[in-house]
């Protein structure tokens, strides 16, 4: 990781000629004792123009703001109606994208199993169906379809009517989730653990329900110092939980969280919740959700008029092994297009959608692990003319700060991806400045609303923006804005990524702003 290194707002009187010699000439701009350090890669000369110095020079202004002038930054901005660069600013650093890594994991997915891809889950009988009885467990087989339950999914509605219809009344056995076509479900590489808990890190797997995600209610004990009340969901009642949250004093501060603590299976609920406080609800991760999926579906059997009577149980605590092979098919699951799954990922930034979308590219015929995965993501990047070392991905979402790219990289996936018409999923899926997604509140009431749509990148001391954006002339341009390590506050980082790109949506190459 390269060390962020302080730099100051440059002078007013360092302008054109000058800049521009030290751009064309070193590199490394060092022209004065109080101007930025910074560093170039323009491999190609940059148009000598009034605008597109005031361009630079005002961009250079934002990277050296308060809260982020300590921070690294990369910064390109690419003319796709030109194909030439208008900014470069450390454009090949390796930098922590957060969630603008899942351009690539959409992107790449998208060429390995097309648009159209669908995910497919069976329900098996194993066992006789008499008399509407299935005298046997059901297995509910998974491929790693994430929308199940979601946004881009279905609900089980479809899934009991399949049933009814195949004149089952009663399962005379247990529901069991059947997971084996992918690796064990288990956080991806390098995710802290202290966003296990939270429903951002809830662990994908073969088979997914409402992004295994789910909530705890949390009221008050009677008195001060009393413990907490914790109420669950009925179909996580295999979840453990730990409850280290006390009441605290009448008016005293609100502040409750959930911990996945290295070694323990058990979820914790800790903090604090005042007195006379109505109950508190917080999204948890679901923890195994194979089990999760088995006791939802469980539960929607039964409401709809299904009997089960045995449990919801994952296939890993089945001995033996239920034979798969001779199992018969009742009804086989399509979900939405992966077009239709990319645009709540995209819009949403859904780090579960972003791991599955991952795990098609794994070449055919390997199982999907997240390093076969990986694998086929490089070769695939490969192609594409993004060079070996400018990425270091290792997870699909970018939840893991292992997870590193370059500017110029993701400015290849971006030129690759790009759609004149503006009609394609990638870019629909893309949040729109101004209106909807993760930007439905930045960049209102400027010349970016609506005009630019790009994907959003946060975690703590990361922040990211990477996507297209119209100029006032109408001109394309590809965008990624990332800043690392900065030592202000997330909103300080967000408002010079904004300014940043408000500028490019307001330039125009016939006359300089005033």
């Amino acid at each position: 990781m390269q060390h962020a290194k302080e730099r100051q707002r440059p002078p007013r009187n360092v302008a054109g000629p000058l800049f521009a010699f030290c751009v064309l000439h070193f590199a490394v701009l060092s022209c004065a004792k109080t101007a930025p350090v910074v560093v170039l890669a323009a491999r190609q000369p940059f148009e000598s123009t009034s605008a597109l110095s005031q361009l630079r020079d005002g961009i250079l202004v934002d990277t050296s703001g308060p809260g982020v002038r300590r921070g690294v930054w990369g910064i390109v901005a690419y003319s796709l109606d030109r194909q030439v660069p208008l900014f470069e600013l450390n454009a090949g650093a390796l930098l922590v994208p957060a969630s603008s890594a899942k351009l690539v994991s959409v992107a790449t997915a998208a060429e390995a199993a097309g648009w159209n891809y669908r995910y497919l889950t069976t329900l098996r009988a194993a066992g006789s169906v008499v008399n509407g009885v299935l005298r046997g467990d059901l297995l509910v087989v998974g491929s790693g379809d994430p929308s199940i339950g979601g946004p881009a999914g279905d609900d089980f509605s479809s899934w009991t009517n399949a049933l009814k219809a195949a004149g089952i009344r009663r399962i005379e056995g247990r529901v069991i989730g059947d997971d084996d076509a992918l690796e064990e479900p288990r956080p991806q590489q390098a995710w802290a653990w202290d966003d296990l808990g939270y429903t951002s890190g809830a662990v994908f797997g073969a088979l997914n329900f409402a992004e295994n995600r789910t909530s705890v209610s949390i009221s008050p004990g009677s008195a001060e110092g009393a413990p907490t009340n914790l109420a669950v969901d009925a179909r996580t009642t295999y979840r453990t939980l730990t409850n280290l949250a006390l009441t605290g004093p009448r008016g005293s501060q609100l502040l409750l969280w959930p911990e996945q603590r290295p070694g323990e299976r058990a979820l914790t609920i800790a903090g604090t919740i005042p007195v006379g406080t109505s109950p508190v609800t917080i999204g948890i991760a679901v923890g195994n959700p194979t089990l999760w999926f088995a006791n939802a579906l469980r539960t929607r059997l039964i409401r709809d008029g299904i009997e089960v009577t045995g449990e919801a149980v994952d296939i890993d605590d089945v001995h033996p092994t239920p034979d798969r092979a001779g199992s018969i098919v009742l009804f086989t699951h399509a979900s939405r297009t992966l077009a239709e799954i990319a645009q709540p990922l995209l819009k949403d930034s859904i780090n579960l959608y972003a791991e599955a979308l991952l795990r098609l590219n794994a070449s055919p015929g390997a199982f999907p692990t997240n390093d076969a995965a990986l694998d086929g993501l490089r070769t695939r990047l490969d192609t594409w003319g993004v060079e070996r070392d400018s990425q270091q991905l290792i997870d699909g979402s970018g939840l893991s700060r292992r997870s590193t790219i370059s500017a110029e990289a993701l400015i290849t996936v971006l030129r690759r991806m790009y759609d004149p018409t503006g009609g394609s999923p990638f870019m629909t899926g893309l949040p729109v400045a101004g209106i909807d997604g993760s930007l439905a509140n930045r960049m209102k009431r400027t010349p970016a609303e609506g005009q630019l749509r790009a994907k959003t990148g946060t975690m703590s001391n990361i922040r990211s923006l990477a996507g297209y954006v119209t100029t006032r002339d109408g001109e394309h341009l590809a965008l990624v804005i990332m800043v690392n390590n900065f030592e202000g506050t997330g909103l300080q980082a967000n408002d010079a990524i904004d300014r940043i790109a408000v500028r490019l949506a307001s330039f125009s190459r016939k006359t300089a702003d005033r």
